[in-house]
Parts: structure tokens; sequence; C-alpha cells
């Protein structure tokens, strides 16, 4: 093994705490087993940028702007008035809602989500994500997507696997979103991306199978445990995530103080990119230490935050 696999990890006390848990899960007097190492991470916030606006929001968005422009009464109504008038303050405002508890836009936002993808096939979906991503470019960085992941969280997925680790990310945005970029930004395959899912239904003519009209489940809170044990079958040895929605996944991860749990921490200040902010987590922090959460400062424990620019 490479003498270091977290280059991008200060030697705080933070990343102290993540090499011993891995050290006395696989090392030490009681190894756990390879196949019961399960980690778990969020998307968002977690493995890359999510402020001003998460990713998926910015596809959609540009979905919005299409439709519009082949009915213009649509923005009479939101989130079509947000993005007619280039205000999307009412957007990330209803996303902050919903982790304070209040989901009464996050339903107006969610149907307009799944009338983006209504009758669409999977592969023609995923094509279409894929080359978003693939031209996109991030407006507040003005860097490809691909430069918008967390360097330390990428080596800490590296990390864990050389010790043994199965990686599967659970985000609360649409899992067939992030299918297509999961391999080549995590090292994930997309077998091991859980997350948000619209109804699917196949269509016997065409044999294909595409999108309904409705979601089919919003992976968020408590609804996350629930998906990995549906999806994997395993309590996870470690979790991450960084908003209060994880926390039902980073308690259940925790299982009476067994399993690692990570939170981050948006705490940057020093002008590298990643906006500081404590909205949509001011639960999970406050409540970090009484839950055995370990937090990370992306300010103190990362020397760098997204990878360098090929």
């Amino acid at each position: 093994m490479p003498d270091d696999l977290l280059p991008s990890w200060r030697d705080t006390d933070t990343r102290s705490a993540i090499e011993s848990f891995v050290a006395s899960v696989t090392t030490g007097a009681h190894p756990v087993p390879v196949e019961e190492r399960v980690a778990v991470f969020d998307n968002d916030g977690t493995l890359w940028i999510e402020k001003p606006m998460p990713t998926q929001l910015l596809y959609v968005v540009e979905q919005w702007r299409a439709r519009l422009r082949a009915d213009p009464s649509l923005a009479q109504e939101q989130p079509y008035t947000a993005v007619a008038s280039g205000d999307m303050s009412w957007i990330a405002a209803s996303v902050d809602k919903h982790y304070a508890g209040d989901d009464s836009d996050l339903r107006t936002l969610i149907g307009a989500l799944v009338g983006v993808t209504e009758n669409t096939s999977v592969d023609g979906y995923a094509a279409s994500a894929a080359e978003f991503y693939r031209k996109g470019h991030h407006p507040l960085l003005d860097r490809p997507f691909a430069q918008t992941v967390y360097r330390p969280m990428v080596e800490l997925l590296r990390y864990l696997e050389a010790n043994g680790f199965t990686c599967y990310i659970v985000s609360a945005a649409e899992r067939d979103f992030m299918r297509p970029i999961a391999e080549d930004y995590y090292g994930v395959p997309p077998e091991r991306v859980v997350g948000s899912a619209y109804g699917l239904t196949y269509d016997e003519a065409s044999g294909e199978v595409r999108y309904g009209g409705s979601l089919d489940f919003f992976d968020d809170g408590p609804e996350k445990p629930a998906r990995i044990w549906s999806r994997i079958g395993r309590r996870p040895l470690f979790a991450a995530g960084n908003a209060n929605g994880d926390m039902p996944m980073l308690d259940f991860t925790r299982n009476h103080g067994a399993g690692f749990a990570l939170l981050v921490h948006h705490d940057d200040d020093t002008g590298r990119g990643d906006v500081p902010y404590d909205k949509g987590a001011e639960r999970a922090l406050a409540e970090a230490d009484a839950r055995g959460y370990t937090a990370v400062s992306v300010k103190d424990d990362w020397s760098e935050v997204f990878p360098s620019a090929s």
C-alpha cells in the first residue's frame, strides 16, 4: 500500500480518528470481515460542491429554460418564475426549507423535476446527463464539473477501498443523474449508487425502460437507512454526510458506537472555492459531539479542496 493515500488531509485529530478507526477494524484485535466493511457517502456537499445550487438543479434549470422558450406562460408558476427572472433564490430556499422541516415548496419543486424526465427512456436520460457533465462548467468556480469534487473525499474513498471497504453513494440527489459520472469521478460503479428515484415503467413495444410521472421515493432523512438496507442488506461500518438529512444514515452507522460517522463542515472562508455555510446542517453540527460524529473542518483539515486543473 502507498505510504500516504490521504495527501490532501492535514495531520489533525480528524485524520488521526479516521486512521485509528480503520486500523481497529482491519488489523486490530477484533478485525471486521472484509464483506462487512461497507462505507456510504452522501454526494452533494460531501463528495462534491453543492452551493450555490446542487449540480442536478443546474442541469434541471437548463431543461426548464427550454420549456419556457416553448411555453412562456409557464413563467406564471414556480419554479419557472424563478428561472424566467434569473433569480434562483426561491429554488435554493426550497431546499433550505426542506432541511428545516418544511417541504411545502419542495413538493412544487419535485413536481417540476419529475416533468423533465416523464416518458424519457433511461438510456436517453443517461446520455443527456453525461453530456451535461462533459460540457458543463460550475457557474461559481468556472471550472468543469469533474474539478468540483472534493479531492480529500475522493482520496478517502480510495483509502477505504485499499483497506477492504466497499463504498456506496447514498444521496438525496436523483440516482440516475449521478450514475453516469459516479465511476469516472469517484471510482464507484453505477450499481453502488443509491439515491432518490423517479418511477419506472417498461414499454414492451419499444423494449425501453422509461420514467413515469411521479417520484418513487425521496432518499433523504429516515429514507436513507431504509434504502441502505434494501439495496445493500448490511449496516454500514463507515458513513459520511454534511447535512441534517444525513443524520439518520450517520446514526444507523454508529450503531451504538460500533461504526464511524463523518460530518463535513463547510467552514472555509479562505477563498479556495468552497462556500462557507451552516444552513441545512445546523442540527447535525449542534448535536455532532452528543451523537458521536467526527466533524471535518474544510478549512483546517484539508490542505487542498479541489483537484488541480489537468
